[in-house]
């Protein structure tokens, strides 16, 4: 048996001996602290010792009795809600979600109320801040080093200036991508006008750096509805300059030409449209007779439909919803709203995560399309109380309602893809029983009386652009194409054009598409002349029929086909189609 008093002893040595050991570490520590630091002064120093810990047990448990009084001081549930209110605030005055920088010292004051100046003595535009210019021009040069096919397109016809005397209106989302086509616009000889097509998707200094080197840009992240609507006026009218061509994304600029200024819209060119929600809208006014212009439906192109909208929204999806939400997908049951090339992309990438993944769809087409995918197909009403998350693509209005949105779970995230802010029906949720709380830059908690929360992301817009960024080098894909057909309808001879919506030439599109290859040193087989006589093609293309980028309504009782070279489908009769189109 031990002995007690020789224990005690034992354990007073050996504590001795630690407290020597530690304090020996110490003077090492500090010694060498000394000896890499020599240029510190006698402060810094005395504060570097007194950094080092020594052993005082005594202290320490003191210390551990302050940190749990302390816990017991964490903000009750009033207090988070109160806290979170700050953080977010701070959030939003720092940097976007879209990592777009931003001064916060200026974010009280409109642009509206501002004047500002470029370094060429010019204030027609209105952004965030003019200073923000060079932050900008990094993001743009960054983002050409992605778009080499945009750059090549600028490089070979810079000295033709095929858009020479074109004067484009732009409504677009502006970011880094888009800068980079409105400077090839530029190059190729044409004077540019732009504004945004969403009040959240504006680089504020990307919007900067088109301002400083000419561009009248009226736009900036976080605009209401009316700022909104007057960037888009004070784009069109002013003093001295008449627009003669529209790139547009999702009709909103040409709906207030239309409306507002019906004598300059009759004079324009051409319209390029890149969006279903704007693409809808002019079959609308060509089926009715009222479309006097030109336009060019690029969203039914491949090179938009099958690539933006497939591969960009696959990637995008989830950088939009990590970094608002942080939300790990394994596991989750999500339902997707729409099967189309969007709906495709969401679903893919989803699933590769590990979600269970549900699809809701009007279509049987599509709906097959998931089901072979291995998706289930389902109505949103059977299984709206079991999903964690929902995400709407079809370019509908109203699919997810208020009541769907009441019988949601707990923790619930709610987000669309599509182009307008329609799909999610967020105009019922400012009620006054319901109570909104931001909590990041785009992320809204709305909480209900008995304390559910539901998060609703970008308040119901497009969720990629508004809350993350895009990858670059699809965006040069989609690009090109706008650029390409701009010129094609400015540069058409009079009457190939008639005052309908057509599609992008087929050879256009494979023009496109063969830029591209060479990012991935791709090399193409050739046809034979005796395998290019057997299937009925040129050697040179097109390769495809002018239908094949209709994605399920095309069909020959629908579209009248041109047999002229140089164009390609007019639409005919497609209202029923395209009401039922998804992104």
């Amino acid at each position: 048996m031990s002995d007690p008093a020789l224990d005690a002893k034992l354990e007073v040595k050996q504590a001795s001996k630690e407290v020597k050991e530690s304090e020996n570490v110490a003077e090492k520590y500090s010694a060498m602290t000394v000896s890499k630091n020599s240029e510190m002064n006698m402060g810094e120093l005395s504060s570097a010792f007194s950094a080092v810990p020594t052993h005082k047990p005594v202290k320490k448990q003191i210390q551990f009795v302050e940190d749990k009084q302390e816990f017991s001081r964490f903000p009750t549930k009033t207090g988070r809600r109160s806290l979170s209110r700050s953080i977010s605030q701070s959030s939003t005055d720092s940097y976007s979600s879209a990592a777009s920088y931003t001064d916060s010292s200026d974010d009280e004051t409109s642009p509206r109320d501002k004047t500002q100046v470029n370094s060429k003595g010019s204030t027609d535009f209105c952004v965030k801040n003019i200073k923000q210019a060079e932050f900008g021009r990094r993001e743009i040069e960054i983002a050409e080093q992605d778009m080499s096919a945009l750059i090549s397109l600028r490089k070979r016809a810079q000295s033709e200036k095929p858009l020479a005397g074109a004067k484009i209106v732009g409504c677009t989302h502006i970011t880094a991508q888009t800068a980079v086509l409105i400077e090839t616009l530029v190059a190729l000889g044409a004077q540019c006008r732009w504004t945004a097509c969403n009040i959240y998707s504006t680089q504020n200094e990307v919007a900067a750096a088109l301002s400083e080197t000419g561009v009248a840009v009226f736009a900036w992240k976080g605009e209401s509805e009316d700022d909104f609507w007057w960037c888009i006026d004070r784009c069109v009218n002013t003093e001295g300059w008449q627009p003669n061509m529209i790139l547009d994304d999702g009709g909103d600029l040409t709906h207030w030409m239309y409306k507002k200024y019906p004598n300059v819209f009759k004079k324009i060119r051409g319209i390029v449209e890149e969006s279903v929600t704007g693409v809808h809208r002019l079959y609308q006014l060509s089926k009715a007779g009222k479309l006097c212009v030109p336009a060019m439906n690029v969203n039914d192109s491949v090179t938009k439909q099958k690539f933006d909208n497939l591969y960009c929204c696959r990637e995008s999806i989830l950088d939009g919803l990590k970094r608002t939400t942080d939300v790990m997908f394994g596991g989750k049951q999500v339902v997707v709203c729409g099967y189309g090339e969007v709906g495709k992309g969401c679903c893919a990438a989803l699933k590769a995560l590990g979600s269970i993944v549900y699809v809701t769809e009007i279509d049987p087409i599509c709906g097959l399309q998931a089901c072979m995918d291995g998706f289930r197909v389902v109505k949103l009403n059977e299984i709206i109380r079991q999903v964690d998350v929902i995400i709407t693509c079809t370019g509908n209005k109203n699919v997810v309602t208020r009541d769907q949105l009441d019988r949601m779970k707990n923790g619930s995230i709610v987000c669309n893809m599509g182009h307008s802010n329609t799909e999610i029906d967020v105009a019922s949720l400012r009620t006054p029983e319901l109570t909104w709380e931001r909590v990041r830059s785009q992320v809204d908690h709305v909480i209900w009386p008995d304390g559910k929360r539901v998060i609703l992301l970008a308040e119901g817009r497009l969720l990629n652009l508004s809350c993350s960024t895009v990858p670059t080098f699809v965006l040069s894909i989609t690009a090109t194409t706008q650029a390409l057909a701009l010129i094609e309808l400015y540069n058409a001879p009079e009457g190939r054009y008639k005052q309908d919506v057509y599609l992008l030439p087929k050879k256009m599109d494979e023009y496109v598409a063969s830029l591209h290859l060479a990012t991935f040193d791709a090399h193409l087989t050739e046809l034979t002349d005796e395998q290019a006589k057997y299937l009925g093609l040129n050697k040179n293309g097109p390769f495809k029929p002018n239908y094949y980028s209709i994605r399920r309504y095309a069909t020959m009782k629908c579209f009248h086909l041109r047999t002229s070279s140089s164009t390609d489908i007019r639409a005919k009769d497609i209202q029923r189609g395209h009401r039922c189109r998804r992104r």
